[in-house]
């Protein structure tokens, strides 16, 4: 039985280089700042996991993220910002049901098994349509312009922005006819480049990628698109009365949404959006040189014009390489390179706070595996 008391734990500054796909790695500074404010935040006395949500200590908060997340992605005023529960499955249900009117069809386009699975949650409400897959191919790659079926009357055109079971991401996101809503999952590439938000009318993303731990899902939303909310929604579904709530109908997830706060603070610091799509472009091509450098050793899942800068999906000429790469991988502090259990392989998720020095520690031992096994 555990013995509750004083505590003293040895600290350790020993940590691996973190490839998972999420949770994803945290930034080292908000991880040391969310260990100092633990007991008592802000000279409150108590830690945010304890204090009201109703607080004006809370308050500074909430609004305090949303300030950050509106200024790193340059939301307009005319976009609402959403914090809710439920990660981004429970939003391939909420989308269909806030924004699809009866009786009306909705497109998507599949790319990989998260599109796939808004699709199946949506169709269980209503009628979609697939406007464009590349499932035929193993979902290697974005469907182009020409393969789009596109519906002119859809409630709203769905896709996701990148693909972490396959290594795939759209360079740039799908055009919607005319009056069309463009709705985007971009919850494993949001905030890891610039976007212009003015093209969408909702995005939504679990914050476990890059902003911050599980538990907290972020919905931006075009506001004129909330009075297509049906009266009849249970509470915590209907996006309209989140919104007149700001987030704060019931509870909400008050830890995840501080240290999502923590989070953007922290990518201000490090020069915004821009400048984090140049670390994470600059990590990406580290991998992808160890992996067309190979002479076929590592072969990349994704065609090259597809691939994503998030999550690099490869395979080695046989299962017991791939085994032998995560044992020796494991041993070398490079943690979280399995592959999604649906496809294996091997897979490095190179999120904006995993540093440059873990991807050049993993792009050395990739070399020095190659070339003691190929």
């Amino acid at each position: 039985m555990r013995q509750w008391g004083t505590m003293t734990a040895t600290q350790t500054t020993v940590r691996v280089h973190n490839f998972s796909a999420g949770p994803g790695a945290l930034p080292l500074p908000v991880l040391e700042r969310v260990r100092a404010d633990l007991l008592n935040h802000a000279g409150s006395g108590m830690s945010v996991m304890e204090m009201s949500h109703r607080s004006a200590w809370f308050e500074e908060i909430i609004q305090g993220a949303e300030n950050d997340l509106r200024g790193l992605l340059g939301i307009p005023a005319d976009h609402a910002v959403l914090f809710l529960q439920g990660g981004a499955t429970l939003q391939f249900a909420m989308l269909p049901m806030n924004l699809r009117p009866a009786g009306a069809s909705a497109d998507y386009i599949l790319t990989g098994h998260w599109s796939q699975g808004a699709l199946k949650e949506a169709e269980k409400l209503g009628r979609v349509r697939v406007a464009a897959s590349s499932e035929a191919t193993q979902f290697d790659r974005i469907p182009s312009g020409e393969e789009m079926r596109l519906d002119p009357q859809a409630a709203y055109l769905h896709f996701t922005s990148n693909n972490t079971i396959y290594g795939t991401q759209w360079s740039s996101e799908p055009v919607p006819p005319p009056g069309v809503p463009l709705a985007c999952d971009a919850s494993s590439d949001f905030l890891s480049r610039p976007l212009e938000v003015g093209k969408y009318g909702a995005i939504y993303a679990g914050a476990q990628k890059n902003l911050g731990p599980a538990g907290v899902t972020v919905v931006v939303i075009r506001r004129d698109l909330l009075s297509r909310t049906p009266a009849h929604l249970p509470a915590l579904l209907d996006y309209r009365l989140l919104a007149e709530h700001k987030s704060l109908y019931n509870t909400p997830p008050a830890f995840a949404i501080y240290v999502a706060g923590l989070v953007l603070g922290w990518l201000r610091a490090e020069g915004g959006l821009s400048a984090a799509a140049r670390r994470n472009e600059a990590k990406a091509a580290l991998v992808y040189r160890a992996i067309d450098e190979s002479g076929g050793f590592y072969r990349g899942h994704a065609h090259p014009t597809s691939r994503s800068r998030m999550n690099v999906t490869f395979r080695l000429p046989s299962a017991q390489a791939e085994k032998a790469f995560l044992t020796q991988a494991a041993e070398e502090g490079l943690e979280g390179l399995k592959g999604h259990r649906s496809v294996g392989g091997l897979r490095a998720s190179l999120y904006n706070a995993l540093p440059l020095s873990s991807v050049d520690a993993l792009a050395q031992f990739m070399a020095d595996f190659r070339r003691k096994n190929g």
